[in-house]
């Protein structure tokens, strides 16, 4: 696709079917859905335009090829991307992918670290997330009916099942069928495999914690395209370990390989860029919205945007900041917020908890390529019984690998004998590392900063955000659990370790759910359980933001099935004219 593609529009008269606001993971399958369901469809974008396959400038590219080895530039990094060089994925080669903190700041109370990595294009963070794709199960769905903390969801599992399985035979997963009540399966291609070390610990962990057992982690890439990759243009992953570059390949799923030419295909997809969204426009007298309000990123002029359904898909804080700005005298603190919830029950995931150590033997073994996955062993706390300690649950993941040529970087040598010796692999190392579920609390929100503005003159996002004494008992778990497992399989010299808030803070998982939530009751949630506002009924929001609880899987592929499952509904409903 061309970036002077017909579909790309600077403004427009016409009254589109729906509008969708946000190009990631949930807009890309908004657009893709409601092109392919006959709609004529907006998609408003704040960023600028990143073409499939031309615009990744990183692909590519090595190290010894640019200035700083790859490293950025310390007074850049410093000016324009305080936050975003944080991110696990931030370097010289996907610098361009990132937010600039400097155009684009928010504010947090003293004390209170908060890390909002953002990835405004074409695209959005689809470009660069670490793709982990897994289903939830009722363990998830339930547990806030459960235990207390948070509104009972109004879905369960079955509600979502058959969307799963729609969204994965398009995206493209690799896994292996566990039957794990846990973890239910996913519509797979196959699975990544084991490494030597790997594969043995595996056995011997599956033998003796049994029910839990140690799984290939479940991701986005293609091992094996079926036709329908193939006719899209998509090709198998090359474990190149350059995914964060973009992939020419297509062989990860992103808006650009995948849901975007498929909208596009239609001939009904219009896509504005570089279009930052004020606010969604309300009509009183009707009691819908009419569509958006946005600020020209490059000439600060602000024009609008009419249809006749609104999706929100411009992530957790992205849509919540939106809905925040959009005030009226029918709702002065945020349009669809008669329950007073928008903005709380801010979650991350919990992440920076696990240990690591030596393995003896397998001096003869070694791997080869670059597995964009690696073992995994899903939720085994609080399923058949509670701790003592904590609600809620985690994973465990990491894996196996020998240490390389840079362990010897830094000696003296040269000649021959230094040449052998830098290529002989070092000790084998192995590690698990946990990712837990927050749970819901009203304290942890977002407001709209009432003096400070961005550049673009729209008020700042202002986020308080902390972990909670469950927070912190589910990570201590988590270091003793890992370190007690990897000692129980042999592994030697076991260290645990535990960052801190100021070296982990909320937001850094770059999981954000929460904060415009949906629910049963229209007292205490803003979303029914399609996504729609109980208040304003075309307006849906199905992103991040619409999660009554982290759960401790991933949450991109839910994300994915909400938007689907909600698509679908909206489509009828305007079909039926009741929107």
């Amino acid at each position: 696709m061309s970036q002077t593609s017909s579909f790309y529009i600077k403004q427009s008269a016409e009254q589109f079917d729906v509008i969708v606001v946000g190009s990631g993971i949930t807009g890309g399958w908004a657009a893709k859905e409601m092109c392919e369901r006959g709609l004529r469809t907006l998609m408003v974008e704040r960023g600028r335009p990143v073409e499939h396959r031309s615009d990744y400038i990183g692909e590519g590219v090595d190290e010894w090829k640019l200035p700083n080895r790859g490293l950025v530039e310390e007074k850049l990094a410093a000016d324009q991307f305080a936050e975003q060089r944080k991110c696990y994925a931030f370097d010289d080669h996907t610098k361009h992918f990132f937010n600039n903190d400097r155009d684009m700041p928010y504010s947090t109370p003293e004390g209170k670290p908060f890390s909002w990595i953002r990835g405004n294009q074409l695209g959005g963070k689809s470009l660069m997330w670490a793709r982990q794709s897994y289903r939830w199960s009722d363990l998830d769905f339930e547990a806030n009916a459960k235990d207390g903390h948070g509104v009972d969801w109004p879905i369960r599992y079955a509600d979502l099942e058959s969307w799963y399985t729609h969204v994965e035979r398009h995206v493209g997963i690799s896994g292996g069928r566990e039957n794990l009540a846990v973890l239910p399966d996913s519509e797979f291609l196959p699975p990544f495999e084991f490494n030597t070390v790997e594969a043995a610990m595996k056995k011997k962990f599956d033998a003796s914690f049994a029910p839990a057992r140690m799984i290939m982690g479940r991701c986005a890439h293609l091992t094996k395209p079926n036709e329908k990759h193939l006719e899209m243009g998509r090709g198998s992953c090359m474990a190149r370990s350059m995914c964060n570059r973009g992939c020419s390949f297509g062989a990860y799923f992103s808006t650009q390989s995948s849901t975007l030419p498929a909208a596009a295909a239609t001939g009904r997809l219009s896509v504005a860029t570089n279009a930052i969204v004020h606010s969604v426009l309300y009509d009183a007298k009707t009691n819908r919205a009419t569509g958006v309000r946005v600020i020209d990123a490059e000439t600060m002029e602000t024009r609008e945007f009419h249809a006749k359904v609104v999706f929100l898909c411009a992530s957790t804080l992205g849509s919540t900041q939106v809905l925040l700005n959009s005030t009226s005298e029918a709702f002065p603190t945020g349009l669809g917020n008669s329950s007073g919830v928008l903005g709380h029950y801010l979650m991350d995931h919990l992440f920076g908890a696990g240990a690591s150590g030596r393995v003896e033997g397998y001096e003869n073994d070694y791997y080869s390529g670059r597995r964009p996955t690696g073992p995994y062993i899903p939720r085994f706390r609080n399923v058949a019984e509670q701790h003592p300690g904590f609600l809620r649950g985690y994973a465990l993941s990491g894996g196996a690998g020998r240490k390389g040529w840079q362990q010897q970087g830094g000696k003296p040598g040269f000649g021959k004998d230094y040449k052998a010796m830098i290529r002989k692999p070092g000790q084998w190392h192995f590690g698990l590392y946990g990712q837990g579920e927050m749970l819901p609390r009203y304290e942890n929100m977002v407001s709209l900063h009432p003096t400070k503005k961005d550049k673009w003159g729209m008020p700042q996002l202002h986020i308080d955000c902390t972990y909670s004494a469950n927070d912190d008992k589910m990570r201590e778990d988590m270091a003793d659990t890992a370190a007690n497992i990897l000692e129980s399989l042999g592994v030697k010299d076991v260290k645990k370790s535990i960052k801190t808030t100021e070296q982990w803070a909320p937001g850094l998982s770059i999981h954000e759910m929460g904060t415009a939530r949906m629910g049963r009751d229209p007292k205490t949630s803003m979303l029914n359980g399609y996504n729609q506002a109980h208040d304003v009924p075309n307006l849906f929001v199905t992103d991040g933001a619409s999660m009554c609880s982290s759960a401790w899987q991933n949450p991109s592929l839910t994300f994915m099935a909400l938007t689907v499952r909600a698509c679908a509904y909206a489509a009828e409903q305007l079909k039926l004219g009741k929107l």
